[in-house]
């Protein structure tokens, strides 16, 4: 995967080894499906086997069922070395001078670089618990703006800003951030909205990728794309479908909590996503299986499609969205140490395809 600082293939460590042509992130553990009992530990393990694999980062995840993703974002940062948080940031929880100086001070404690993954919504009954009723293209409005009011403080500021959802005047942030800290942002560029916001802010635009026979070229812009993905590779293809089948085993409670989020939502990626998985059940009803897997997502395990088969085969469909133009990978939580070693064994095969 990647390295902090010098971007090589995973296997070569020589100087003639090549640029890597991605940057990967891992996700950290949810609270709410973990034990109460080992969730501490299952955080500092997933971040630990993240770092030594070469991911750059680690998504941190939030909303109204999970535990405050800053102090999970402690834990990930005491127990790595190089390790960035990419923590989610949802502008009803907090005042963007919160956040500032939330990414600040851990740059101040630890000098370590902290991502922001900027969140318009999601599910409608957590805004509505909270009194925010903002329609959907608007929240991306107010996260331009928020988002906005966050940068510039960590630029160094003094920051007036006299907007449609936030008003502060002569605004500034202490301890200031070096430079080399300023927070990577992204944000969620499935809806027309999302990108549109995502150009405003000069943010990374996280895509729920379909299959690779349904994506087009992203706009031409390479670097600035990037898609959550799981993904269950074996050296056979027999044994990575076990494995995942195994894993992620067909739940009727699932299922009908999938439809019913489906009805609460009202995020473009869960309808894109859905859409794609009536797609590849017709494929599937043909008698072929294809790496793309949404049972998953379907079964309410997990927020993301799949790629499921050997090294050689995930690497290929990887590759086609490389070729597309995106450049970031977030992965999906990691089940085992073991399971991002074979992950990562896929991306030394990008790399080299790349090279």
């Amino acid at each position: 995967m990647t390295h902090p600082e010098t971007v090589t293939t995973g296997s070569a460590s020589s100087p003639a080894a090549a640029p890597a042509p991605v940057e990967v992130f891992s996700t950290c553990a949810a609270s709410n499906f973990s034990d109460r009992d080992r969730y501490l530990e299952q955080v500092v393990n997933v971040s630990r086997w993240s770092e030594q694999a070469g991911c750059k980062g680690i998504l941190v995840y939030t909303d109204n069922g999970l535990v405050d993703p800053w102090l999970a974002s402690q834990v990930v940062i005491q127990s790595t070395r190089s390790l960035c948080p990419l923590v989610a940031v949802q502008p009803v929880y907090m005042h963007p001078y919160s956040v500032a100086k939330l990414v600040t001070t851990l740059g101040f404690l630890h000098h370590r670089r902290v991502y922001l993954n900027m969140v318009a919504g999601g599910f409608k009954n957590d805004l509505l618990a909270l009194n925010d009723q903002t329609p959907h293209d608007k929240r991306y409005d107010r996260l331009v703006e928020y988002t906005n009011i966050i940068t510039k403080l960590c630029a160094g500021g003094p920051v007036t800003c006299l907007g449609e959802f936030y008003k502060v005047e002569n605004l500034k942030l202490t301890p200031p951030l070096p430079p080399e800290l300023m927070p990577g942002v992204f944000v969620s560029g499935s809806s027309e909205a999302g990108l549109a916001a995502a150009r405003r802010m000069e943010a990374l635009a996280v895509q729920y990728p379909e299959p690779v026979s349904r994506i087009p070229v992203v706009a031409g812009v390479q670097g600035a794309f990037g898609v959550r993905v799981g993904i269950i590779a074996r050296p056979n293809n027999g044994d990575a479908w076990s494995i995942a089948l195994q894993r992620f085993p067909e739940d009727r409670k699932g299922q009908l909590t999938h439809q019913l989020a489906m009805k609460v939502s009202d995020s473009q990626w869960h309808k894109q996503l859905s859409e794609a998985g009536k797609h590849q059940q017709e494929h599937e009803q043909n008698g072929h299986r294809d790496v793309y897997w949404l049972g998953p997502f379907e079964n309410y395990k997990t927020f993301c499609p799949y790629l499921v088969g050997t090294y050689e085969e995930v690497a290929g469909y990887l590759g086609h969205y490389v070729t597309a133009g995106y450049r970031t990978f977030i992965l999906d939580i990691p089940a085992t140490e073991e399971e991002i070693q074979h992950v990562n064994l896929v991306f030394d095969q990008v790399y080299r395809r790349a090279a």
